[in-house]
């Protein structure tokens, strides 16, 4: 299908821009002649040098990119003030949702500015707790990170995750939980794993060890299930699944809380999935498969006696509870626990002798009790309207704990009575800002096919709306993802400086269901970016703000969304953060574990796919002579997830063309991934990068912020 011609040319010399507040030499950077052929037509990839993100080669124009890009950051005359501001306002307590297993109780916990939370345990609610794990101590920068936990059933053990400079790759170890004492045993090449306990052992996913040199990069395939035994080698772990048939499909394991029963989630794309049974009280040697793949989800919450409670959205796209048994699993047999309702069933879990159901009404959570049968109990109360962040109980327990959070509530801890359905603050964090002092609005508005689409908007109460105010538009639209409420203490500095924030729900996502999330997939991708740049006309039409006023952000495949939007409409833009994005759809599919995204995108391996994928590509829709935004584009050396090469190229780009006087870096970390596990420190200095590069361009005055001056 393809044809590569493959010539070197180099350029000579500085890409040159001026700019009204300083002249920017972007580094010289090579190009190739290389054009690949899709269907008849040609399409160049001048950069594609550039994926080889472990040369010698790379690596020096990376040190170049940084060098331009932190020279441009130097000179913003508050960088530093802001960087300090984030220092002291980030310098509160931090708690996780605590987890019971046997008399045990596990929670993390960051003083402030610890680069890595601390796990602590303790022996009941009234014990002194006493540091279990502390990752600040894995390495000296804290780029080593606690990822998973997982107890056995008695108490014994607990098997851990560390992730070294953010890579998906990890390491699974063990520790007595008693003596703290840290077990030889050392797993490598797991990624995309549970670590689901049975007796002394665990089953856990890893793939084959990788090439040298192709760590970050190669495709990652042959995905398999092991059991380990405390106390051995990892070559000792027993094979327990395999389907080398289909080489890219994903493999986990599963165990219902009674060690009983044993399932296998097999998956070809992010949704969708088949589920294999065994039964471990007898003697059988295969699984038998429950429900095929790859249409539908179906996700275990335990079982009840000899059946299991299973969440699908099997002709559910809201999604719905069933009891399946596993010697007659077809739907047919399917008793219904919970059936599907108008707001979408995000998790059930079972608490005591009750099922607790959180749904997402209108891209806010409630939660509901129900008993075994399905008949309706209670609701349980949430302190605002925001997201619930973590539920932790287990059958027969007398109580639970969760999270909450939302935009103007930070992350607080809650203990529940399941009983008495009466919740109590177990942790809060001190933080002294009025949450009074914000306003927090869900609107309304027009897509380009008069699809309605929800947006929040956070803004300081009396601000004007006259048309002027800076805004920083969010988005992801992606993956049946939803975005819900959440505070971040960086954020709040932007707000009390007069910012608003935005956040749009678009098409992709999971805030109504299956059918909102493929409404914006494959050859309905556009969608979502219609939705975006419907939300960017809005916010100007209502005079929220202007284009000179209006920044937009987003992540992974929301870094596709900002450079889809950004090629496609410059005009509405100020500025643009795409962070980690996926920029070069018609490849994306050939690195680590991008082929498992097609279910979303597609591939350009069939002429369907590249007819819709090449009309919106952020690499191949820059055009020469354009003004674009003024853009930040970050990424980071050990990203095996959306490997740097794209933003690599689509910067190269975007230098290149570029023919306005907006500022277009890149940002490149070291040691560090695609986001998960950064060092607090780490994360202070992106903060600090980003949002003064927003203020900066924007025309914003920076004051600090209220909690700084108390």
């Amino acid at each position: 299908m393809k044809k590569s011609c493959i010539l070197f040319l180099i350029l000579s010399g500085f890409i040159t821009m001026n700019s009204c507040k300083n002249t920017i030499k972007y580094p010289t950077t090579k190009k190739m002649d290389i054009v690949d052929n899709y269907f008849g037509q040609k399409v160049p990839d001048p950069y594609r040098w550039l994926e080889n993100d472990t040369s010698k080669e790379t690596a020096e124009w990376v040190k170049q990119e940084n060098t331009v890009t932190f020279n441009y950051l130097d000179r913003i005359p508050y960088r530093e003030k802001i960087r300090k501001e984030f220092q002291q306002i980030w310098n509160y307590p931090k708690y996780g949702v605590p987890l019971k297993k046997g008399p045990w109780y596990f929670f993390r916990k960051n003083d402030g500015l610890q680069n890595q939370s601390v796990l602590y345990v303790m022996k009941g609610l009234d014990d002194t707790p006493r540091i279990l794990l502390d990752p600040n101590k894995f390495s000296p920068d804290g780029t080593v990170a606690l990822d998973e936990i997982s107890p056995s059933k008695d108490g014994k053990y607990l098997a851990f995750t560390i992730a070294r400079s953010g890579s998906d790759w990890n390491e699974i170890c063990l520790i007595e939980i008693s003596s703290g004492k840290v077990l030889p045993d050392t797993l490598k090449w797991v990624k995309f794993s549970g670590m689901a306990w049975k007796g002394d052992g665990f089953y856990y996913s890893r793939y084959d060890e990788p090439k040298p040199g192709q760590e970050l990069a190669e495709q990652n395939k042959n995905h398999k299930v092991y059991f380990h035994k405390a106390g051995t080698s990892q070559k000792e772990d027993i094979l327990v699944y395999e389907n080398l048939k289909y080489p890219e499909r994903n493999y986990e394991a599963g165990i219902t809380e009674d060690e009983r029963f044993l399932f296998i989630y097999e998956s070809e794309t992010t949704s969708g999935n088949a589920l294999y049974f065994k039964d471990l009280s007898k003697p059988s040697k295969s699984f038998k498969l429950l429900a095929p793949g790859f249409d539908y989800e179906y996700n275990v919450v335990d079982n009840l006696g000899d059946k299991l409670l299973v969440m699908t959205n099997y002709k559910a796209p809201k999604k719905k509870l069933i009891l399946m048994d596993p010697e007659t699993p077809e739907p047919s047999h399917w008793r219904t626990i919970i059936p599907e309702r108008d707001d979408v069933l995000e998790s059930a879990e079972i608490a005591g002798d009750k099922i607790v159901s959180i749904y997402m009404q209108n891209i806010i959570n409630k939660a509901f009790i129900y008993d075994f049968k399905g008949k309706f109990i209670d609701e349980l109360k949430l302190p605002d309207m925001g997201t619930l962040a973590g539920f932790n109980s287990h059958k027969g327990d007398n109580k639970a704990f969760y999270g909450f959070t939302s935009f103007r509530y930070p992350l607080t801890i809650f203990s529940y009575d399941i009983k008495t359905n009466k919740s109590v603050v177990f942790r809060k964090p001190d933080l002294h800002f009025n949450a009074d002092d914000f306003e927090v609005k869900q609107v309304f508005y027009s897509s380009k096919d008069n699809t309605t689409i929800p947006m929040f908007l956070v803004y300081k109460k009396g601000i004007r709306m006259d048309g002027q105010n800076p805004v920083l538009l969010y988005g992801y639209g992606g993956f049946n993802i939803s975005l819900t409420p959440d505070f971040k203490i960086s954020r709040m500095l932007f707000l009390e400086n007069g910012g608003i924030y935005a956040v749009a729900n678009l098409r992709g996502g999971g805030e109504f269901g299956e059918d909102w999330h493929k409404a914006g997939i494959k050859e309905n991708k556009q969608n979502v970016f219609d939705d975006f740049i419907a939300a960017a006309q809005y916010l100007i039409s209502e005079k929220y703000t202007s284009p000179e006023k209006l920044a937009i952000m987003g992540g992974s495949n929301g870094g596709l969304l900002i450079g889809a939007v950004m090629t496609q409409h410059p005009e509405l833009f100020k500025v643009a953060i795409p962070q980690v994005g996926v920029m070069d759809m018609l490849r994306y599919h050939k690195f680590t574990i991008g082929h498992a995204w097609a279910g979303d995108y597609g591939t350009s391996e069939t002429k369907e796919g590249f007819s819709y994928l090449i009309k919106y590509s952020p690499l191949h829709n820059l055009k020469k002579g354009v003004k674009y935004p003024a853009t930040l584009a970050l990424t980071a050396d050990h990203d095996d997830r959306v490997v740097p090469a794209h933003t690599f190229k689509f910067m190269a780009t975007l230098q290149e063309d570029n023919a306005g006087s907006n500022p277009v870096l890149l940002r490149v970390e070291t040691k560090a991934g695609h986001g998960a596990g950064k060092p607090t420190s780490m994360q202070i200095d992106e903060a600090a990068d980003i949002w003064s590069f927003i203020f900066y361009n924007l025309g914003m005055k920076f004051s600090g912020s209220s909690e700084s001056k108390k």
